[in-house]
């Protein structure tokens, strides 16, 4: 378990950054965004046989926490600096 969480924080800044393309490039439902997230992290799961020797079952399971940590951290971080801008603001 511990190999499966490890792996699943070093690939959730890609899954980030690979959600935030999306965002960018195509309107999508900011509702769909945690299932766009899970299915990318379970992709870069997938697509990283090349660089540890995990089994595929545990990459997905690293996947899609990353994918679920990604779309939770990255709404976390948002939240937090607008709440600073507003305490900031008053």
């Amino acid at each position: 378990m511990e190999e499966v969480m490890t792996f699943a924080s070093i690939i959730s800044p890609i899954v980030i950054a690979l959600v935030q393309l999306i965002k960018k490039t195509i309107t999508v439902n900011k509702r769909y965004l945690p299932l766009i997230s899970l299915l990318i992290g379970i992709l870069v799961g997938f697509l990283a046989w090349p660089f540890t020797d995990m089994d595929v079952v545990l990459r997905l399971w690293s996947g899609g926490f990353a994918g679920l940590a990604a779309s939770g951290l990255y709404s976390l971080g948002k939240k937090t600096i607008s709440d600073n801008n507003n305490d900031k603001a008053a």
